[in-house]
Order: C-alpha cells, then structure tokens, then sequence
C-alpha cells in the first residue's frame, strides 16, 4: 500500500499506550490536531535524536495546540527519554499498515509524520530518510497555518 497523502482521511486506530491506555486516533482530535510519527530503527542514535528533538518542542507543540504521538517507541525508551507524549503499541502493525508506512522488504517503518486536523483530514505527510529535526519543525509551520 502507498503512504496515504494530504487530503486522505486519516484511518482511526484504538491502540495501547506505555502505561497501558487505549488510546483512539477519533479521541484526541477533540482536544486538537495530531502530529503522528512512525520512526525506524527504536534504538538507534538517529531515533533517539528524533525523538528527543519532538520532546524538546514540547512547549511549541502545546501553543498550537496539537498532540504528538508515536507509534514506535517503547515504555522502557520512553522513561528513559523522558518523553512526555503517547507511545502506541502497534504490534501487528495494522496501523503502520492503514497509513501505508510499513516496509514491505526491510523490517520496521519509514520515517513519516503525518499532521492531522481535527476533522480527522492529513494536511500534511512529511517525509525525510535522514534529517532528525526536519518532521517537528515542519509539522509546527504546518500548524500554525491552521491556527
């Protein structure tokens, strides 16, 4: 399947959290858009960077009122990151797969975020192979043009 595209409804998931809550896609548009991210290789430098630049952003995230999530961390990565956003637990990767974003030869994920407004609509599919820092920056320029 091909990553889904801005403009494209965004499929509706009911997944875990790292402390165990379900946690529907449908749910927290209510309180705000959602910037999604799907990252490759947990573990890794690049990943751990990744993800610390969406921790860092924090602050700029709650001005727009928007909610990021992941749906490739794990709760032990999470304590030890101190990330402050949901981490799904997307097991048999259906959610990967809805959004077109699992690897078909490689194990894992492509490195996408998805920006997400409140009617549940993708305004943005941001998509870099390498740059850790280019998916929070323009998720955060996309938001402030719905502001």
């Amino acid at each position: 399947m091909k990553t889904l595209v801005a403009g494209a409804r965004a499929p509706d998931f009911l997944l875990p959290d790292q402390e165990g809550k379900d946690q529907e896609l449908s749910e927290l548009l209510l309180r705000g858009p959602v910037v999604l991210f799907f990252l490759p290789t947990p573990g890794s430098g690049g990943f751990t960077r990744e993800v610390g630049h969406f921790r860092d952003l924090a602050m700029r995230f709650a001005e727009a009122g928007a909610h990021r999530v992941d749906l490739t961390c794990t709760e032990l990565f999470a304590e030890s990151e101190q990330l402050d956003f949901p981490l799904l637990a997307d097991v048999d990767g259906a959610v990967a797969d809805a959004y077109g974003v699992r690897r078909r030869f490689l194990a894992g994920v492509k490195r996408v975020t998805f920006v997400i407004d409140q009617r549940q609509r993708i305004v943005e599919v941001i998509q870099s192979g390498t740059s850790t820092s280019v998916h929070g920056d323009r998720a955060l320029e996309v938001l402030t043009r719905l502001a």
